[in-house]
């Protein structure tokens, strides 16, 4: 194992994604479940994305690559557990390989970087541009739909709120009309357990939930008075990390120690992996084998996606019930039902994005309502 000099000497603790451990007394715990967390980066030699297109997302795919990171983490939650541990050479699991499987550089699967990237035109973003964290997160919504395998429910919470009514009725479908199965779900994927169909499942009474929430902590630089609740979201058990970053260098925050936070970062160009005739993926480099990256948290982008998992109701009410006590000033509204003066996104099909490469020179643009300033 790798030593884990570089990771500070300190009785303060360390949070990882819900988990609490001591800095000096469980390295080697902390280094097995930050290796454990799938890591991907930028890949070289890939098919053409859109058979015409880049064969590498180097350069522009940072945070295309944070997305599946976060998403990675929601279905390693459900298929595997969080307290799932990855060794090398250790013999794989058929769920861990179906993971793996739904994000792999080519075109038929659920979540690799071609139909991220496809799917993000219809954002607005043309394929080899650079995404903000709420792009990438109403696209991983709308992929999610065929991945019927997982049967997740994606949700964004838009306007800095999340409406406990909305979220309930989103994962427990049960309660409006029978959900129809997507056309061409079946075609996607093409592992041996992610295409497969809802089966009995499919009226189970909560969907697991991915909740995104896209938030602006301040205007050029975080404000300082969202820090300790933003350290919260690493506390709670249902966390799923955050994605954010610098202006168009992103990475994916998985935890902190005292004023820096914890991530893996994606800017590392590797080549495309392809599955062995067997069946089985190399994986060893969808896993961060060194210690991992820090930063101090007033150098964050304020443009940030938090995103939290909830595979039962039970963990979405105790969220609820944990957000609701704060230690700093709240970064969104919890509400029981959707207030009056709220549009959903979704009826008028309105996705824009506050990118970070243009947020300055666009800041004062009226029309731009991705983002509520938060302030005192």
């Amino acid at each position: 194992m790798l030593l884990f000099e570089d990771f500070p000497e300190t009785s303060e603790p360390v949070w990882i994604l819900g988990k609490e451990y001591n800095a000096l007394t469980e390295k080697d715990e902390i280094l097995s479940d930050v290796t454990s967390r799938l890591w991907f980066t930028y890949r070289k030699n890939f098919p053409p994305i859109g058979g015409t297109g880049p064969t590498s997302d180097t350069g522009w795919g940072c945070m295309l690559r944070c997305g599946q990171m976060i998403l990675g983490e929601a279905l390693v939650c459900t298929h595997v557990g969080r307290d799932w541990r990855w060794a090398r050479g250790q013999e794989q699991r058929e769920e861990y390989i179906s993971i793996l499987n739904a994000f792999i550089d080519k075109k038929d699967s659920y979540y690799s970087i071609h139909q991220i990237a496809q799917m993000g035109v219809g954002e607005g973003k043309p394929i080899g541009q650079w995404y903000g964290p709420n792009t990438v997160a109403q696209v991983l919504k709308k992929l999610a739909v065929f991945d019927t395998w997982s049967r997740l429910v994606v949700h964004v919470a838009m306007d800095n709120t999340v409406v406990i009514e909305e979220i309930k009725r989103l994962c427990m479908p049960w309660l409006d009309a029978a959900c129809c199965e997507p056309e061409g779900a079946a075609e996607l994927n093409g592992c041996r357990e992610g295409a497969c169909a809802l089966a009995e499942e499919e009226t189970a009474l909560w969907r697991p939930l991915v909740l995104l929430i896209p938030l602006r902590l301040g205007l050029s630089d975080i404000n300082e008075a969202y820090i300790e609740t933003l350290k919260q979201c690493f506390m709670l058990p249902q966390s799923l990390g955050v994605i954010g970053g610098k202006p168009n260098s992103a990475h994916y925050f998985i935890g902190y120690v005292g004023e820096e936070l914890i991530y893996l970062d994606p800017h590392t160009t590797q080549p495309a992996v392809d599955p062995c005739d067997d069946g089985q993926v190399p994986d060893e480099t969808y896993h961060c084998q060194h210690p991992p990256c820090r930063m101090h948290i007033c150098e964050l982008d304020p443009s940030i996606a938090a995103g939290f998992f909830c595979r039962t109701e039970d963990d979405f009410d105790d969220w609820s019930a944990l957000e609701c006590r704060h230690w700093g000033l709240p970064m969104f509204e919890l509400v029981d039902s959707q207030p009056s003066h709220m549009v959903s996104a979704d009826a008028l099909n309105l996705t824009p994005d506050f990118s970070d490469s243009d947020r300055l020179e666009r800041f004062f643009d009226s029309e731009d309502e991705e983002f509520e300033i938060l302030s005192l």
